[in-house]
């Protein structure tokens, strides 16, 4: 049994996974555009390969692919009728690879299209999304929830609300486009407190803008509450006065080039670690290489000790050739 999520953050910082969807679909096994989770049931062996990837970069936390895998949104591809079946694989795929080392499986929940404020109709109705997924997720055998993505503080309350109720360790995590406000006008501080108010266990900021946007807005949270807070930002450049990277022109067909290095990512990690930061993670756009990079600057893994002669007066590779190691 691996230690639990708030153990591991008494101890220090705790690194997340990085992103899974638009990854999946470069490699050809999600649909852009939807970006629905079915490649747990289609394709799960692409699935543990990139959690594996996580794993071995470090990641101590695998989120399974249930981000998307409500109800309604799967309807909109036709597979309202799997959301058990999804959501189910989706853990088991998770915990497949989790037990290959020391890490935690946590449940996902997302934004689910459905909330709207006007309509008193609708909290019930993405209460009633959150509970299935969390049902099954349960069943199957996941250590934690992260709920995230949410731009409704309303729903992002809801989530936390059905989280609880499992008596797992809870993290909910806002996002903010190109103004730094909840839908309904709350700060990054105000949605903390709120949060934290709420029961919730970690609170924090994930995807859409890249370290430099999401790093005042964590320190925000940071400054406001006690408890502990997360960061998953993702690995996309975006111009001055667009933060938001699924606003620009290259979503989500012409984001290579504005991927950011991992060295980049690495300084991100240990700057957000100065800031109190607990749990360091990253999202869309955020690759293994990102995240093994995180995990050297954090400390978590060693650097690599494989036997190498290394030797600039007779290379035997263009590193060496051009001594890149000096």
């Amino acid at each position: 049994m691996p230690r639990g999520l708030i153990e591991r953050l008494e101890e220090g910082v705790v690194l997340g996974d990085g992103g899974y969807l638009l990854e999946l679909e470069k490699r050809g096994y999600v649909r852009a555009g939807p970006f629905t989770p079915e490649v747990s049931l289609t394709h799960p062996e692409a699935l543990a390969q990139l959690h594996r990837e996580f794993l071995l970069a470090g990641a101590e936390v695998l989120q399974a692919l249930t981000f998307y895998a409500s109800e309604d949104k799967l309807a909109t591809v036709g597979l309202a009728g799997k959301v058990d079946e999804l959501n189910r694989a989706a853990v088991g795929v998770a915990r497949s690879v989790a037990n290959e080392g020391d890490v935690l499986v946590a449940g996902n929940l997302s934004l689910t299209w459905a909330y709207d404020p006007a309509d008193s109709a609708s909290a019930d109705r993405v209460r009633a999304l959150f509970d299935r997924q969390l049902e099954v997720q349960m069943e199957a055998g996941i250590d934690m929830v992260i709920g995230e993505t949410f731009t409704w503080m309303g729903e992002a309350l809801l989530a936390a609300e059905r989280a609880l109720k499992t008596g797992l360790p809870v993290v909910i995590t806002m996002s903010f486009e190109k103004d730094p406000r909840s839908y309904e006008g709350d700060s990054p501080a105000g949605c903390a407190r709120k949060l934290t108010d709420a029961g919730v266990d970690v609170v924090g900021v994930n995807c859409l803008r890249n370290p430099e946007g999401t790093l005042p807005l964590v320190r925000e949270m940071r400054d406001a509450v006690d408890g502990f807070v997360a960061c998953q930002p993702v690995a996309y450049r975006t111009p001055a006065g667009q933060p938001d990277f699924t606003a620009l022109p290259e979503f989500p067909f012409a984001l290579e080039p504005l991927q950011l290095d991992r060295q980049t990512m690495a300084r991100y990690a240990v700057e957000a670690r100065g800031m109190g930061v607990n749990y360091i993670g990253s999202c869309c756009g955020s690759v293994a290489a990102h995240v093994r990079e995180m995990a050297r600057a954090l400390g978590k893994v060693p650097p690599e000790e494989a036997e190498w002669r290394l030797d600039y007066e007779r290379p035997m590779s263009a590193f060496e050739y051009y001594r890149h190691g000096e």
